[in-house]
């Protein structure tokens, strides 16, 4: 059985993220390469199919299926949706908020606090797990300017999200196999816009987490998602 698994973090994470997941799929004999933004002390990586594998399998988180460049979508045969979203911020009122927020945060960054405002955005990410229990991450070697600059254009792309990704876009019609992995506890992806990712996606498989947040911390999300691709590969 030809696997390989092409994986990206979200907005404020790393590649290391990803590191129980490999050796998880590698126990499978899967593959799994994580592509990376360069926020911390880690280089930007766009992850790349080998070109031999038949089932090709996109993982992203949050922000991360939107920062997957489009050639992969178009050679993918399936996609999970981990604590993701089509549109980030609700349209009319109840996305002002929201938009507010996003905005100071924004604003932090230009200003050079963007340590303490990753901080405490990485803990409601955790929540409600303490925040030692994400994995290590771009704060471990403290933010630099050229850091700080790749998280306000990300940030910035985070806001201006209003739909799916381009190429998933364009693979939904004909029928891409999609797991959607959401949290009820999910203290950054709103339910208005969980509801709408799902409603856009009408013939994925959803798993809701009931005690997670958006970190998946402590639900044991890895093995549901390897073990939903084993199933569609039967």
């Amino acid at each position: 059985m030809s696997v390989e698994l092409l994986a990206m973090h979200g907005w404020g994470g790393d590649s290391r993220a990803w590191a129980p997941w490999a050796l998880e799929a590698s126990q499978r004999g899967w593959p799994l390469r994580a592509g990376e933004r360069g926020y911390g002390a880690l280089p930007p990586l766009q992850p790349a199919w080998d070109g031999q594998s038949r089932h090709r399998i996109l993982l992203g988180h949050s922000l991360g299926p939107h920062l997957l460049e489009p050639q992969l979508w178009a050679s993918a045969t399936a996609v999970v949706l981990l604590a993701s979203f089509a549109a980030f911020v609700p349209e009319g009122r109840s996305g002002r908020p929201l938009r507010t927020a996003l905005a100071g945060m924004a604003a932090q960054l230009r200003a050079g606090n963007g340590e303490a405002m990753l901080r405490q955005f990485l803990g409601q990410v955790a929540s409600p797990f303490p925040p030692e229990q994400l994995p290590h991450g771009p704060l471990e070697q403290g933010l630099g300017r050229v850091g700080a600059d790749r998280l306000l254009a990300d940030l910035e792309l985070l806001a201006a999200t209003t739909d799916l990704p381009g190429g998933l876009r364009d693979a939904a019609p004909h029928q891409l196999p999609v797991l959607i992995v959401e949290a009820a506890d999910d203290q950054i992806v709103c339910a208005a816009s969980r509801e709408q990712l799902k409603a856009r996606l009408p013939e994925a498989t959803v798993i809701t987490l009931p005690r997670a947040g958006h970190g998946l911390l402590g639900a044991g999300v890895s093995t549901a998602v390897l073990n939903w691709i084993a199933d569609g590969l039967a």
